[in-house]
């Protein structure tokens, strides 16, 4: 007699699981060499995303037993990633929570929709597209066509005025490169400041009324803001923050522990 088999209802949870640890690890060795490539110990990031410190370490070592539930890693990830200057939600999103991320082979009822994967559903995602891009260019090739053969029926002699007068060029019109005159237009409205931290400061900066950051920095940063119009700076400690503008070279905003406002305003080429 034979007894019926047990299913494993455990392996998809051992597979997810394992996922898991292996893009922790994965993610945490990211966030650990890019945190120590900027100068910036585990404190100073303490404070800036308020995440305690063995958080922190069991993120960059990969120890999942030693974090929440997935869900508060991927926003753990996410502070972590932002406060390097990288995409929060980007980075953070690439971390499984789910077990939908998991689609073992030979666990449940066997059905085609079971078996895609996502190199399949690329294929159709572009299936689609080329096809909704030959239909609209049908359509507009008719709408074209059309167009064209409305014009030529009832006005063929105003046509050709038309293109007679534009054949004509007059002698005193220069014609300006498009790529020089958006060269042009782009030196006369822009405003570049680099900051360096000599020490943790606070600082604040708005782009065209616009605040762009507020907050305190640590010592070693360098952050670079731009804007079309005008450019304030505001610190708590000037002598600890040196200020370029326009890739010049770079100068103390003023004397340390001061509070010290500059404003920059973009200046039109002469």
């Amino acid at each position: 007699m034979k007894w019926p088999t047990k299913k494993n209802n455990h392996q998809p949870s051992l597979l997810l699981e394992q996922q898991r640890s292996e893009k922790l690890a994965e993610l945490g060795a990211k966030l650990c060499a890019l945190r120590q490539e900027q100068g910036l110990s585990l404190e100073q990031v303490v404070v800036l995303t308020r995440i305690p410190r063995r958080l922190l370490e069991a993120i960059e070592a990969g120890n999942l037993n030693d974090l929440p539930e997935p869900i508060y890693i991927q926003g753990l990830l996410r502070q972590f990633a932002e406060v390097l200057g990288l995409n929060g939600v980007e980075f953070s999103g690439t971390f499984p929570v789910n077990s939908a991320r998991i689609n073992p082979q030979g666990i449940g009822n066997f059905s085609p929709l079971n078996q895609l994967r996502p190199i399949h559903l690329y294929f159709l995602y572009i299936l689609l597209i080329v096809c909704s891009v030959n239909g609209l260019s049908y359509l507009l090739n008719n709408a074209v066509l059309q167009a064209s053969n409305n014009q030529n029926q009832p006005y063929p002699r105003k046509k050709s005025v038309v293109k007679s007068e534009l054949v004509q060029p007059k002698e005193s019109l220069k014609v300006q490169p498009v790529s020089d005159r958006l060269s042009e237009l782009q030196q006369e409205k822009t405003v570049q400041i680099g900051v360096t931290l000599k020490a943790s400061s606070w600082i604040r900066v708005v782009a065209d009324g616009k605040t762009e950051f507020e907050g305190i920095l640590p010592e070693g940063t360098h952050r670079i803001w731009k804007a079309q119009e005008q450019l304030t700076v505001k610190t708590d400690n000037a002598g600890g923050v040196l200020m370029s503008v326009n890739q010049e070279k770079a100068k103390e905003m003023g004397e340390p522990g001061k509070e010290e406002e500059i404003r920059i305003a973009a200046k039109p080429k002469s």
